[in-house]
């Protein structure tokens, strides 16, 4: 990348962009840095070492200067914005197309907290209201966020949980999960998993409803509708 083509007129900030850029295609030496950035090494070696400071720019084990953990930091905050910017219409949405309560949650710790709904404009309402911190171990919605778990905490959200790892293979299998009177009684939930451009599950889109509408087996009626819900998120969340 040549520093001409991305000119601000704030040198040390191009020159900054074009290491970044460089570490873009993979690892690099300091002479790599140099040969690919045409950036004299007393300046690429200075830049490098300041962009790590900020964790921009780290090391791997054989030392050669990699893309930092920082970049990712930022990057899933940019994506969480998009999520919520596109959650108010998909939600809305969804729940003009299913008649039921839709909500969207994100995992923090060992909770849930719904952080975009949209309710039902008669009858039953305000099922889960925005904010609402909801437990790990009960609902369709915990299944999801479990379900792609990496093993160490998958195997750990499992205890004392209402649902098996059995039915966490079949969510992931089928791609939604179904939940009837696990968090509350006489309620039932379908959830759908929502991704971002590294296919790391980030939420759960969830239709909310009584059993005696849903019936004790919502998925045959909600998962579609669910899904296709999460999908239009993931796409916002994954080209933002």
């Amino acid at each position: 990348m040549d520093i001409s083509d991305i000119s601000s007129g704030v040198g040390v900030l191009d020159k900054a962009a074009v290491i970044l850029g460089a570490l873009a295609s993979g690892p690099a030496t300091l002479a790599g840095l140099v040969a690919s950035t045409g950036l004299a090494r007393p300046t690429a070696h200075r830049l490098a070492l300041a962009l790590e400071r900020h964790r921009l720019v780290t090391r791997d084990l054989q030392g050669r200067f990699v893309l930092g953990p920082r970049l990712g930091e930022l990057s899933a905050a940019a994506g969480e914005d998009c999520l919520l910017a596109a959650a108010g219409p998909v939600l809305t949405s969804l729940r003009n197309a299913t008649g039921e309560s839709a909500q969207l949650y994100r995992r923090q710790g060992e909770m849930r907290v719904c952080v975009a709904a949209a309710e039902r404009t008669s009858g039953l309402r305000d099922i889960v209201p925005v904010g609402s911190t909801l437990p790990m171990k009960v609902g369709s919605a915990a299944q999801v966020l479990l379900a792609w778990e990496e093993p160490e905490r998958f195997y750990e959200g499992l205890q004392g949980a209402r649902f098996t790892a059995t039915a966490l293979s079949g969510v992931r299998r089928r791609g939604w999960a179904q939940s009837i009177g696990e968090r509350e009684p006489g309620m039932a939930s379908v959830s759908a998993p929502v991704r971002d451009s590294s296919h790391r599950v980030v939420a759960a889109v969830t239709v909310t409803g009584p059993i005696q509408r849903l019936t004790r087996h919502p998925g045959a009626r909600l998962a579609k509708a669910a899904v296709d819900a999460a999908d239009r998120l993931t796409e916002a969340v994954s080209h933002p």
